[in-house]
This record gives C-alpha cells, sequence and structure tokens, in this order.
C-alpha cells in the first residue's frame, strides 16, 4: 500500500485519506439464475481491486488506474450522464451518478486504483471496481451504505449507467462474501446465508483455470440470455423462473413452444436446484460429493444455456478424466474461467493435464490458481 500512497500523491498533488479493497469472485453454482430471481453460491477470491481516495473542495472526480493504460479520466460529479464515459473508467462515474441519483451529496474526489483481478476472465473484474468506489464513496462522505447499499448501487451503475443488464449475484459476492465461507445469496431478497467452505481441511482443493479467452458480455449475447428468460418466464405465467418448482418442470416445459426458449428455461429451473443440492451436500459434511453437481451444471451452461466455448470445454473434460471430482465453467460464459474440484494430492497431476491439453490444441497456456475463499469490500490500512 505504501507504494499505492506514494503515486496516489504524485498522481494527485496530495496524501490518500484512507484505502478501501474489494475482491473479485468465483461462483461455485449458481449461474445466471441471479436475474431469474433464483439461487447462487458465489466466494470472494484473494485477488482485489484497491482504491486510494482523496476528497476536493470542488465537484470533480478524477480516477487514474495503474492497471490499464492512459492518463488521469476527470469529469465533473454534476454533469454525469448514462453512456458518457466509453472506458474502464464508467464503472465508477456510474457509481457516483448512482449515489448522487439515490440522494447522496458527494464531495469532489480523486480516486487511484490497483488491481489484481483478471480481466475477462469470468471472475467480476467489474463488480470489484464498482464495489470498491461505492465503499470509498461511501467511508468519504460518510454515508453508512451496507454491504446491501453498496451491491444494489453498483448493480444499477453497470446496469444504468455501463449498459450491461446483469444481476446481483458478482456485486453482491464482492460486497458480502467472507473469508473460509461460500455465500449462499436468495437474489429475490437478498437474504443469505455465510457457509463454512474450507477445501484445505477437507482435503480438497477449489482450483481456478483461467482459460484466457476475454469474453465481452457487452457484445449482447448476455442481454440477450437474459431476454430468453424473460420471455420464458412470461410464456409460464410467472413473476421469475425462480417461481417453476423443479418437481413441475417438465410440465412447464411442455408449455414453451419456443426450443431456445425452452432450453434457457431448463437450465435456470435445474441450476435453482442444482444449488440446493449443493447447499445439502455442504451441510451434510459432504463436500466431495458435490464434484457431480459442478460437472452436471457445465453440460447444462453447455447445451441448454449454450454459452461455453471450446476452452472451457476442454478444461472440463480434461480435469474430469485426470481424476477431478467435479468442474464447471464459472461466470458469464463465452470465455473466461472454470472451477475445478480436486484432491489435494491430484492437485499438479490435474493442473499439468489441463495445461498440456491446451498446449496440444496449441491455446494460449491457461493460469491455474487455488480458489481460497477470502474477505468481501472492507477498508485497507495505509501506512502511517
Amino acid at each position: 500500500m505504501s507504494t499505492a500512497a506514494a503515486r496516489h500523491q504524485e498522481l494527485f498533488g496530495t496524501a490518500p485519506e484512507g484505502a478501501w479493497a474489494a475482491p473479485g469472485r468465483a461462483n461455485l453454482i449458481g449461474e445466471h439464475t441471479d436475474y431469474n430471481d433464483g439461487f447462487v453460491m458465489p466466494l470472494a477470491l484473494p485477488h482485489n481491486t484497491t482504491v486510494t481516495a482523496s476528497r476536493r473542495d470542488d465537484r470533480m472526480l478524477r480516477v487514474h488506474s495503474r492497471d490499464i493504460p492512459g492518463p488521469t479520466v476527470e469529469f465533473p460529479l454534476d454533469e454525469l450522464t448514462p453512456h458518457m464515459v466509453e472506458s474502464w473508467a464508467a464503472y465508477p462515474a456510474g457509481v457516483a451518478w448512482v449515489l448522487q441519483g439515490a440522494g447522496h451529496r458527494l464531495d469532489g474526489a480523486d480516486l487511484y486504483f490497483e488491481s489484481n483481478v483478471p480481466t475477462g476472465a469470468g471472475l467480476s473484474s467489474s463488480a470489484a471496481l464498482e464495489v470498491a468506489t461505492a465503499l470509498a464513496l461511501s467511508d468519504l462522505n460518510g454515508l453508512g451504505l451496507t454491504p446491501d447499499d453498496l451491491a444494489r448501487h453498483s448493480q444499477r451503475a453497470e446496469n444504468d449507467f455501463v449498459g450491461m443488464p446483469c444481476g446481483i449475484l458478482d456485486q453482491m459476492a464482492s460486497a458480502a462474501c467472507t473469508a473460509g465461507h461460500v455465500l449462499y445469496l436468495d437474489t429475490r431478497d437478498l437474504s443469505r446465508r455465510q457457509i463454512p467452505f474450507d477445501m484445505a481441511a477437507e482435503g480438497l482443493r477449489l482450483l481456478v483455470v483461467d482459460t484466457q479467452v476475454k469474453h465481452a458480455h457487452a457484445d449482447g449475447a448476455y442481454a440477450q440470455r437474459r431476454a430468453e428468460c424473460e420471455a420464458g418466464a412470461a410464456a409460464l405465467d410467472v413473476p421469475a423462473l425462480r417461481d417453476i418448482p423443479h418437481a413441475e418442470l417438465d410440465a412447464a416445459l411442455a408449455r414453451v413452444e419456443d426450443p431456445v426458449i425452452r432450453r434457457r428455461v431448463k437450465h435456470v429451473v435445474t441450476e435453482d436446484h442444482r444449488v440446493e443440492q449443493v447447499i445439502a451436500l455442504l451441510d451434510a459434511g459432504r463436500a466431495r460429493d458435490i464434484g457431480p453437481v459442478l460437472t452436471a451444471g457445465h453440460a447444462s451452461l453447455r447445451d441448454d444455456f449454450e454459452i461455453s466455448c471450446a476452452e472451457l470445454d476442454l478444461v472440463v473434460d480434461t480435469a474430469n478424466a485426470a481424476g477431478a471430482l467435479g468442474s464447471r465453467m464459472t461466470g458469464g460464459g463465452f470465455g473466461g474461467s472454470a472451477i475445478v474440484l480436486v484432491e489435494a494430492d491430484a492437485t499438479e497431476t490435474v493442473g499439468k493435464a489441463v495445461t498440456a491439453a491446451f498446449a496440444a490444441e496449441e491455446y494460449v497456456p491457461p493460469r491455474i490458481f487455488e480458489a481460497i475463499p477470502s474477505a468481501g469490500a472492507r477498508r485497507v490500512s495505509l501506512p502511517a
């Protein structure tokens, strides 16, 4: 942090008043269920976006990123409008716009960002950026925002300012996860439970495999999936697909004429059921048995939701063949990362098998690391 503080002062001519961090996330199970009012189970990663911040005596917001080439971006707080910023700076700008729209008075601010959350990897780098900004602005301006507030404001910034129609999974994971736990979240009312998730104590490891295939949700594919889910709910005359009981799925599917919409409905209803299965297994102390549920989730995302890609399928197929207990893609899809559950003593074997399979296909080498359940958004220390 001393380097960040020095860089902040160098850029803005004043020392930061504090530093705040928000993590990326991996989603254990419950994919594309959040905007269907369903259930999700994310865990925060040890990778964070950190922001140092200081107030200004004018109404300007200035932002600078260590990790994205380019100059400091600045804009007047009173002139923020959706879609006016097209670069990475749209995310912090959007958060400021939402906070003001919610009735909060903001001082101008200088914000300097550093991040080790991989971008384009399906690990919620944008949510980490939004939530870190929201927490910093909350503390600087004495707003007292709760984790729910941070998540809702950040989601709205991405929906209405940036233009990405995401659900609230990523932002709630970044704002509300706790170390050593996976977050069981009902996205309809944000009720939640922190479930102990210490794979090391079980002799297990949960690996993240970043395929290095960059996804871009804003290209319309994500929005199309959401529209298809909403069409399914309308065809079935329910508020959201979470309202279709798993036991009644076959009868519901028989009422949906469009085969594409039928597949989308099938994924969401079965995925909510898989979340419930994983909850029951973890509560029963049967962590190893969630592996097949993860793999079934990948098949559904690949075949029914149609958002996987060759690299993600290769990770899952290769890892499982090499002895993994289960694997699936995680995140929005069309690239990004997969998660792999392995026995601790099989970690190296599975990792080498996946890397070799990528080399054989002449793919970019994957990045593999352990998913260690970590803390959500928080203030972090600056040196004296």
